[in-house]
């Protein structure tokens, strides 16, 4: 789920969902309240732990930490070296979550058509959306941070690729991450001169920022999403499938990066990485051995939903 959350255009909470846990993780979020603070400070812990289905949510927020260190290394790897497989993998298990999310859903009222058209026109008009140059005021860290979290609580909405539409993917996932991981492994050698440096300070304070807007983030949108989720699951539910596939232009494999460009060089931003302006969408060239490779791959990722569907139904 850690792993996905940082892959754009694709959604944590999209895994949650497939996998089966998404309204428990919405409402053991939803459980970090006043009523859990009280507990926890008159010293009952066993009662906090049980009341906030504490093992849960640790286990969802330690896979999601190690994932950045771990797996979403290994997918930064594929997406610098095999970026279509990697997109066509994501898009077809993209359209195996519509499957999945859609096919036991049978009240199609006219109320929740128009929730399923409504989410599909959002998904699409963020699927369009031109990208904005990075900005580090904390201020905005902080609201990226409550954006940028919202993939674990919403399916199909995918933080990483509104950080990017905001411009501050790289500033936040990839680079405030490769500084905080630097400095843990020179704190661990011994080499505590690290924490004189202005440059890595700077950075751990973005991170830090970062991470507490998305702490806040987690709990104000679960607290949202649960009061929902009990008054509106079925009109929830159709927007849910709308929006998935409504952004599906995210994930589309076969697209090209366009740039900024004046007078035909390249505007670059402050450190001196080109500056996305859109992405030019395209068929595929169906001659090449290429394309059917990126082909068996959608295939793949659809494969492999309906393997946990079917384990699910299983297990059930």
């Amino acid at each position: 789920m850690g792993g996905a959350n940082k892959v754009p255009g694709v959604s944590g909470g999209m895994v949650a969902f497939v996998m089966g846990f998404y309204e428990e993780l919405i409402f053991s979020f939803q459980r970090i309240n006043g009523k859990a603070f009280k507990l926890l400070f008159n010293g009952r812990f066993k009662s906090f732990v049980a009341y906030t289905n504490l093992q849960f949510l640790g286990l969802v927020m330690l896979g999601s930490m190690c994932s950045y260190f771990s797996v979403s290394l290994l997918l930064d790897y594929f997406l610098k070296n095999y970026e279509l497989y990697v997109w066509s993998w994501f898009f077809g298990m993209i359209i195996g979550s519509i499957y999945y999310i859609s096919k036991d859903f049978n009240d199609w009222r006219f109320k929740n058509i128009v929730a399923l058209i409504v989410g599909s026109l959002i998904g699409i008009c963020i699927s369009f959306m031109t990208p904005a140059t990075e900005n580090d005021n904390l201020c905005f860290v902080f609201i990226c941070g409550i954006i940028g979290v919202s993939g674990m609580t919403l399916p199909g909405f995918s933080g990483s690729f509104i950080l990017i539409l905001l411009g501050n993917y790289v500033l936040l996932l990839v680079d405030s991450v490769n500084v905080f991981a630097s400095v843990v492994t020179s704190l661990f050698s011994g080499d505590f001169e690290v924490l004189k440096d202005p440059i890595k300070i700077r950075y751990l304070k973005i991170l830090t920022i970062f991470t507490l807007g998305s702490a806040f983030g987690l709990v104000s949108m679960s607290h949202i999403l649960g009061y929902v989720l009990k008054r509106w699951y079925q009109i929830v539910t159709a927007s849910i499938i709308g929006f998935i596939t409504g952004s599906l232009g995210i994930v589309w494999p076969w697209k090209k990066t366009i740039y900024k460009v004046n007078k035909e060089v390249f505007l670059l931003d402050k450190k001196g990485h080109k500056i996305v302006e859109n992405y030019e969408r395209f068929i595929p060239d169906l001659s090449t051995q290429e394309t059917w490779i990126s082909i068996g791959f959608i295939l793949f990722g659809i494969a492999l939903i309906l393997i946990i569907d079917f384990y699910g139904r299983k297990r059930d």
